[in-house]
């Protein structure tokens, strides 16, 4: 059975930072891409960042230069650095994991992805 848990969220002021971990089991994920996505209320699911087998990443524009994901294979855990937070972000946060043989040059779809973890909530205050 594929899990996929979150942790890490809270709640911050405007500029602070957080550090999500997503830690997966259940199948190898070492040679899938993981990525994470925000749900705020009432709004649309969205993409935030994306990290290949091969550590390549992909980001949303309005997550770049502020957001850093990475993973760390030999732990199965995918992290997500937010630095300058903005109450914008606030949403609930979740990890996702690739669907396996699934070929496509888009990283940003949710389509992508058939594990999902549960979320965690992040609260940025002004």
């Amino acid at each position: 059975q594929v899990q996929l848990v979150e942790s890490g969220g809270g709640l911050v002021q405007a500029g602070g930072s957080l550090r999500l971990s997503c830690a997966a089991s259940g199948r190898t994920f070492s040679t899938s891409a993981m990525a994470w996505f925000r749900q705020a209320p009432g709004k649309e699911r969205e993409f935030v960042a994306a990290v290949t087998w091969r550590r390549s990443t992909y980001y949303a524009d309005s997550v770049k230069g502020r957001f850093a994901v990475s993973r760390d294979n030999a732990k199965n855990t995918v992290y997500l650095q937010m630095n300058s937070l903005k109450p914008e972000d606030t949403a609930v946060y979740l990890c996702a994991a690739e669907r396996p043989s699934y070929s496509s040059s888009s990283y940003s779809t949710p389509q992508r992805y058939d594990a999902w973890g549960q979320g965690t909530q992040v609260t940025v205050s002004s």
